[in-house]
């Protein structure tokens, strides 16, 4: 696996690391010694576990991500973290052990020439209607104070219970649902006043290319980068001086394992 890091920003999402996945924590630790060697920077724009339950429950998935992510931080590479909808609760005591900076969305990422609005995408599924009501629960200081208030085993058992709930309904959504709404797209461009949106949570890789009603910096083209999640193969976004790259490598580890199975959204 050669590296790609060099003078390129990373971007990587929904990796899902889950103590179930040993495989997948082996393959997260080799790119981050040979592909993200070197990097100028790496943003992980959420999802990068399971779940997360609170920087209070020390586990050695936790504490092994960590390690790895501030050895390389250690190199000279900046790391950025995100929030995803699986892992939203990661706060800053985790973010400062992993040497890395906690990303509020949307963010502003000017790099090379660049200029992009990060999110991990969760947000732009507005037809997704019971998620949206879900997400604003959650998401609200007030729930997470109340949840994080009670016990390591009580956060444990929700979180599973919300896992087993969330794979029910979605296993019963029409896909076009659980993707983004593309006015909400196109809304937040002109928000930010930027031509190039990046995202993961879909697990739809893909670049495309957008047709702008109203101009922005001088453009009638944007394009929305889509990162792609880690099953059955890795994807990271590069970016150097030459624009952006996505790019998908084999895993070292067997796809056969009965540990390597797609993770839900």
């Amino acid at each position: 696996m050669s590296a790609i890091g060099g003078k390129q920003a990373l971007f990587i999402s929904d990796l899902h690391l889950d103590p179930e996945t040993p495989e997948l924590l082996a393959e997260f630790l080799l790119f981050l010694e040979t592909r993200a060697a070197g990097a100028q920077a790496l943003y992980i724009l959420g999802d990068l576990f399971e779940k997360w339950i609170g920087d209070d429950d020390e586990h050695s998935l936790g504490n092994q991500v960590a390690e790895a992510l501030r050895k390389l931080a250690d190199t000279g590479t900046e790391i950025y973290l995100m929030h995803g909808n699986r892992d939203f609760l990661i706060g800053e005591q985790y973010a400062r052990k992993c040497h890395a900076t906690l990303l509020q969305e949307p963010h502003i990422m000017e790099r090379h020439g660049q200029r992009a609005v990060l999110i991990h995408g969760d947000s732009l599924c507005t037809r997704d209607l019971a998620y949206m009501q879900f997400r604003q629960m959650v998401r609200s200081s007030r729930w997470q104070q109340d949840f994080l208030g009670k016990s390591l085993v009580e956060r444990q058992m929700i979180a599973q219970q919300a896992r087993q709930q969330s794979q029910e309904a979605n296993s019963n959504k029409a896909s076009d649902i659980m993707d983004v709404t593309p006015q909400e797209v196109i809304k937040l461009l002109q928000e930010q006043q930027v031509n190039t949106l990046i995202h993961g949570h879909t697990h739809r890789p893909a670049v495309h290319t957008l047709r702008l009603e109203k101009p922005i910096n001088g453009s009638l083209e944007a394009q929305r980068l889509v990162l792609g999640s880690w099953d059955q193969k890795g994807w990271v976004l590069a970016l150097d001086e030459s624009g952006f790259n996505l790019q998908h490598f084999r895993f070292q580890a067997s796809p056969n394992s009965p540990n390597f199975s797609p993770k839900a959204k």
